[in-house]
């Protein structure tokens, strides 16, 4: 995840229900200074490579300069666009564990008062991940959904709307992760039998997050491939919540890589293998990827570039320009670094269009809406070579828009496009990242595809001022509008005080399309925005009543 912070997985206490105020019991107010955006399109000069290509030995890119890009971006329809004052729902993230390792549902009653809570702030619904280690655990086809039907019907009774990730990854290792959650026994009993089933960096560390995309297609999990072991999980989720579907589970969120984003496990925290905000490492080491770079290398008569990927590209915690490859005039902008970031890149790419074909094929007709996630890796983002992105998969860089395919692949699939770090100012992060930056080139991206874009936040944050800032990035006054928000994630601090204050008036401001913005005093930890005081509010509402 998007260097996610997640946290305790604490529910509401029983006790503490009483307590909680609603929309109409609230007398304070956030108040959201305006923020104006101080990000930039980036112009692209480089050919891309349309969404539709997939096959890793197709390398021939359509030309696509950056003023026909740019003009492609404005020459939309606004009738395709969201609407400027469109409603906004906001879900909100269940703890990781809400589902115990015995497949049972985590401290219900608590769950049902939070639930009650979130309902009366007028939250649309919740998320919880699916997790495979925990439903396929007892053996293969062997699927355990008791503790999620409970969570079903208890979300249904509070008449809330649920968001369900197919989670194919492992919990744990990742920033913040409060639990541990493996792959499901068996496969991990496969892969220790053959170690190359799991990304693999240049020193030959496995990473068991998720399995490689290079054995996508070979029946390397007792006699099934990876697409069918997750074509036939969702399969069974679909026949198990068949009557829940489109009513309840509204929303499908396919997991395609490390913490469920579409990327390669590029920048792990385990271990201290990878520290922020390092350049991370290439993932194309294990025995099916290095084979598909040498099968790509020598049909192209560069038999050479497919003995290895590139030799100068550093290590996880460096900088850009402490490297061959990655520093202004590196390898990445060379024939070879062409050829290897595109091979590269355009592996994700199929690999995330195969799991995606697959779930259109199990949901189809269910009426829920199907999404996928993309990593918002905005650190050395105001860099030429974009490293960070590069060894993630996105081949984005100053003169490439590396989302352009990734979008129309999920448009070709009518997906929604689902991105993080919507809370971040360019403000708060070191030199050469610009998250605002990033998210405005997704925003306009995915208004070129014509797709839905939903966000979520990256880190934990209660404040009014990241509040004010996915109100900011919500709207369409600049690219595309968020048709839906998820926030990270339900705890126990987050029914605390102020911080609760602060998520219903951000609900309520988010449902009026995020136009509550009013300038007022800053507050006391100098942002542009800050928590109106309700006792000058009563006040005012009291002369009003006399006067009236």
């Amino acid at each position: 995840m998007t260097l996610t912070l997640r946290s305790s997985t604490s529910f509401l206490n029983l006790k503490d229900i009483k307590g909680l105020k609603t929309p109409d019991d609230l007398s304070g107010t956030v108040c959201f200074a305006q923020i104006k955006p101080t990000c930039r399109l980036r112009e692209t000069k480089s050919s891309m490579q349309e969404a539709q290509i997939f096959h890793e030995k197709n390398f021939a890119s359509e030309g696509v300069r950056g003023s026909e890009w740019r003009e492609k971006l404005h020459a939309l329809p606004s009738a395709h666009a969201p609407k400027n004052d469109s409603r906004v729902p906001v879900f909100v993230m269940l703890p990781l564990d809400t589902v115990t390792l015995g497949g049972k549902l985590n401290k219900p009653r608590a769950m049902n008062a939070s639930l009650m809570a979130l309902k009366s702030a007028g939250v649309e619904g919740v998320m919880v991940d699916a997790w495979w280690g925990l439903v396929e655990k007892d053996g293969p086809l062997k699927y355990n959904w008791e503790g999620y039907a409970e969570l079903v019907q208890m979300v249904e009774k509070h008449g809330l709307k649920l968001q369900v990730v197919m989670s194919f990854h492992q919990c744990g290792g990742n920033v913040g992760d409060s639990c541990s959650i493996p792959l499901p026994p068996w496969v991990l009993e496969e892969i220790s039998k053959n170690p190359d089933l799991v990304y693999t960096d240049r020193s030959g560390r496995r990473n068991p997050e998720y399995i490689s995309l290079g054995c996508d297609s070979l029946p390397v999990l007792r006699g099934r491939t990876p697409i069918q072991v997750y074509t036939d999980y969702m399969s069974s989720f679909r026949e198990r919540f068949r009557d829940y579907l489109e009513d309840v589970i509204v929303e499908i969120q396919v997991g395609m890589g490390p913490c469920g984003e579409l990327r390669y496990p590029s920048y792990p925290e385990s271990n201290g293998t990878w520290k922020f905000p390092g350049i991370g490492e290439f993932q194309c080491y294990d025995k099916y990827m290095r084979a598909s770079l040498e099968a790509s290398a020598e049909a192209i008569g560069k038999r050479d570039w497919g003995q290895s990927g590139p030799h100068d590209a550093g290590q996880y915690k460096q900088f850009p320009k402490e490297t061959g490859f990655f520093r202004n005039d590196g390898t990445w902008k060379t024939e070879y670094g062409r050829f290897f970031l595109e091979w590269y890149s355009m592996k994700l790419l199929a690999h995330g269009d195969r799991i995606l074909a697959a779930a259109k094929g199990v949901f189809h007709g269910t009426g829920a809406k199907l999404s996928g996630k993309i990593a918002g890796i905005h650190w050395h983002y105001r860099t030429r070579s974009h490293a960070a992105e590069l060894t993630a998969g996105y081949y984005n860089t100053r003169a490439q828009n590396g989302y352009l395919p990734l979008a129309q692949m999920f448009a070709k699939h009518n997906v929604v496009f689902n991105f993080t770090c919507m809370e971040m100012k360019d403000g708060e992060q070191p030199e050469h990242s610009s998250p605002e930056g990033l998210v405005q080139q997704v925003k306009m991206t995915t208004r070129s595809a014509r797709i839905e874009l939903a966000g979520e936040n990256a880190l934990e944050r209660y404040d009014a001022s990241a509040y004010g800032q996915v109100l900011v990035t919500s709207r369409s006054d600049s690219g595309n509008g968020l048709c839906a928000f998820t926030y990270l994630r339900m705890n126990k601090r987050l029914f605390e005080g102020d911080n609760w204050r602060n998520l219903v008036e951000f609900v309520k401001s988010m449902s009026e399309g995020g136009r509550n913005r009013r300038l007022s005093e800053r507050d006391s930890t100098g942002t542009d925005l800050y928590v109106g005081f309700i006792r000058e509010k009563n006040l005012k509402k009291t002369k009003e009543a006399a006067l009236v």
